[in-house]
Parts: C-alpha cells; structure tokens; sequence
C-alpha cells in the first residue's frame, strides 16, 4: 500500500486551524499599537523555539499521553499528573468563557436582550452540544476544522481591510505613530501579553502527523516557520483593524470585536450578522477541535493513577475519552452557573484569563523536561532534532519557560496596590489558587500512597 503522504501546505493549515483563534483578537489588541512589537518579538523568542521544542518531543515520543508523558518520564509521575491537571482544567474554564461570549456576541449581532435564567439557559445549551459532539470521532473530521478556518481568516481578513478603510476614510481611533508602537511596559498593557502567548499554544497538535510526511525533519520547521508568519499575520491584521476603530480606553474585551464591525460599517446589517455567526460558530469549532487532544491526555494520565479514576472512562465502541468529556461539560455548567454571583462585569475576561493562565502554567514545565530527556534519553531515535551546540538549546529551552514565567507574573498577581491591579487580577489569582489546591488533592488521592521513584523509569 502506498505511504500516506502529508504535505507542507497540509501542516501549515493544520496549525493555521488549530492556533488561529479569533476571540483573543480583541485582548490582545487591548495591549495598544504596542502590541505589534510583542507580536514580532513573541514569534521570534516564544514561538519559533516553542515550536521547535514541540516538534522534537512530539516525534520522539508519539503515543497519547502528550506533554503529560514527555513531563513524567522526564521528572515523575507527579510532575506529570500537574501537568496534565492544568492541561485539563483550562479547558471547561475556557468552555465556560466562549460560552458567555456565545451569548454576548448573538444579543449584539441580533440586538436583543435576554434575561440571566435566559442567557444561562443557552450558555448550558451550547456546552452540552459541544460536550455531545466531542463524544465522538466526528470531532477530529477534517471538515470541522476547514469549514472554522475558513471563517476565521474570512473575519480576520474582513477586520483588517475595514481597518485600513475606517483609517483612510476617517482617520485612525489611536495613535500607530512610530513611538506608540513602542512598548510602553505599562502593567495594564503587560497583563494582557499572555493572550499573545495563549494564542502561539497548540503547534504540538500538527507534531503527531510526523509519521505521515515524507520528510518531517525539513517540513516540520519549514511548518512553524510558515505557520507561526501566517498566524501572526492575521491577528495583527485583525488587532489593526480593532484599533482602527475603537480607542484602547474603550475596548471591551468580549464585545470589541463585533464592536469594532459596527463602528467601521455604521449600522448592523446582513454582513456584520453573517460575520458574527461565523464568530459564534468557530466558538464551537475551537472547542471540539481542541476537546480530543485534551481528553485523551487526560484519560492517559488517569489510566496511569496520576488524575481520578472517573477521568479513565472510555467508550466500548469507539474508545473515546467519555469520563473527561463529560467532567468537561460539568465543571463548565457549575462555572456558567456560578457566574452570576461573581462579582466582575467582564465575566468572559475573568473566565478566559484564569484558562490561559492555566494552559500558560501547563506548557512550563515542558521546557526542563526536553533539556532532561536530552540527557538521560539521549540514545533514543529522534526524527526530528532540534538543531545547535548545547547552548543554543539551553537558549531554546530557557528564553521561553522564563517569558511564561514573567508573564504569569504579569497576568495574575498585582503588582501594586491600585484598584484597577486588585480588582483585575486578585479574583483571577484566587481563581487560580483554587485550581491549584483542587489540583493537588486530586493528584494525591490518585497517585495514592505510591512515591514518584517507582515510576520514573517506566
């Protein structure tokens, strides 16, 4: 039988599908005219090594357990149960967020208002159908992800060519003279650069297509390079286009871009109504995209006593991950119902930065873990190698686990006593504590009383 072919075009799309999210353009864009040197200087120091890093683990070590299993056989099943905890645990927080900004972007496309038992209705609606979806194999069809690229690049490109229209026909809504482009290091605008990092995350996806390229070790890097360019360039595409319009001081983080539609056009009409669901339906398309990878690490790590025996439930017939799947759903439906008891106007901001956070927290250990397998794996066959003498790859491993770090630092503790760094981060921080220590106790029960030494050398 002949040899499945992948080609170069098919894993650039690939990343393009998967890291391409749209609804973290109007945060990022909240950073100012900066934010373009944060996109340039991110892909070049974050990125491209991040990409680089995936690629080697992910070709070396291809089963199902992901970054879970290059963590735990590089620092011990605990170390690998955190991990898998946080990789799970962003993502019914993240359910939870596209969830209200499924709500909030039909009430301004349609123009309506709903009640809150209303809104909760339909938020608890559209986490089941995505929970239901995700059961199944039709969740990794291709279809699903050609269909929300196509729509994503559709809003990106539109956004940024009524940017340039809006700037040459009225003027431009903020400053993108050469000295605004500038960072500023202002803590408002720092707290917001792990949306930047957020939105690189998810290139160890098109790693596991290695065995199906006839050449990985040239098309792999050849794939981030082009892929990385490709999804830069249509999220500062579609950061101008919001900057365009609305003034940073005034930009909503779950609303900006539907906002910025309006602004630019004038009035509601069929166009911003089309754009807008093909917004809510690449929401969905994230999310089941991204719900196969998810589950099956944490089914993995659950099936090796690192997380709760209910995450281990698999289906009979089709094998997929039923037991993550549905705690997915849950925890999402018990943050969608808590929701309106907190005490924040930007829930979907509360929610989707406490899930970057959490995503952000799970990639930093990955980075020690390869320098480790370097060492102690060192004989084990790699198609893919990350290129140059030890302190290039020291470089490689470094420069972004510390970018994470400080940026976590950013995003979620206050740094001075204002009410706007209290009131921003202290709810996302508590948030976070929260996770942690639920995170931990979970491990705990799971690993039971055995120690991380009986298992680092499985």
């Amino acid at each position: 039988m002949e040899k499945k072919k992948f080609r170069l075009f098919d894993a650039v799309l690939m990343a393009v599908c998967v890291i391409l999210v749209v609804e973290s353009a109007a945060p990022a864009a909240a950073i100012g005219p900066s934010q373009f040197f944060w996109w340039i200087s991110l892909l070049i120091l974050f990125f491209l090594p991040y990409g680089l890093v995936s690629a080697e683990l992910g070709t070396t070590y291809d089963d199902e357990g992901g970054i879970y299993d290059w963590v735990k056989r590089a620092f011990g099943r605990r170390w690998g149960g955190r991990v898998a905890w946080y990789y799970w645990i962003n993502f019914p927080i993240w359910m939870a967020s596209l969830a209200v900004l499924f709500v909030e972007v039909m009430t301004q496309i349609f123009s309506f208002h709903i009640s809150t038992m209303t809104s909760i209705i339909i938020q608890l609606v559209f986490v089941w159908i995505v929970t239901l979806i995700s059961a199944f194999p039709v969740s990794d069809s291709k279809w699903i992800l050609n269909i929300a690229a196509f729509c994503k690049v559709a809003i990106m490109v539109s956004l940024g060519v009524l940017g340039i229209y809006f700037a040459v026909t009225k003027g431009l809504a903020n400053d993108f003279s050469g000295k605004a482009l500038l960072p500023s290091f202002d803590l408002n605008s720092l707290s917001f650069i792990s949306i930047i990092l957020f939105n690189f995350l998810g290139f160890e996806v098109v790693t596991t297509l290695a065995g199906d390229m006839d050449n990985p070790k040239k098309q792999i890097p050849q794939a981030i390079i082009i892929g990385g360019a490709l999804i830069a360039f249509f999220y500062v595409l579609a950061a101008f286009g919001i900057g365009a319009a609305i003034p940073v001081g005034d930009l909503s983080t779950s609303g900006g871009l539907i906002d910025s539609f309006l602004l630019m056009i004038g009035h509601n009409n069929w166009f911003v109504i089309i754009i807008g669901i093909m917004f809510m339906y690449t929401l969905a398309a994230n999310l089941i995209s991204w719900a196969l990878g998810v589950n099956y690490v944490t089914m993995y790590a659950a099936k090796n006593q690192d997380l709760p025996k209910v995450f281990r439930i698999a289906s009979k017939k089709t094998d997929m991950p039923i037991g993550a799947n549905v705690m997915n759903g849950v925890v999402a439906s018990v943050l969608i119902i808590v929701a309106p008891f907190i005490p924040n106007k930007d829930i979907f901001w509360a929610f989707f930065a406490l899930n970057v956070i959490a995503l952000l927290v799970s990639y930093m250990v990955m980075f020690p873990a390869f320098l480790k397998l370097r060492k102690s794996d060192g004989k084990r066959v790699r198609p893919f190698k990350v290129p140059g003498p030890k302190w290039v790859i020291r470089l490689v491993a470094f420069v972004p686990m510390i970018l994470l770090g400080i940026t976590l630092i950013f995003s979620a503790v206050p740094l001075n006593g204002s009410s706007a760094e209290i009131t921003g981060k202290v709810p996302i921080l508590i948030g976070f504590v929260i996770t942690a220590v639920i995170g931990e106790i979970c491990i705990r029960v799971a690993n039971g009383k055995k120690e991380d030494k009986k298992d680092e050398n499985n």
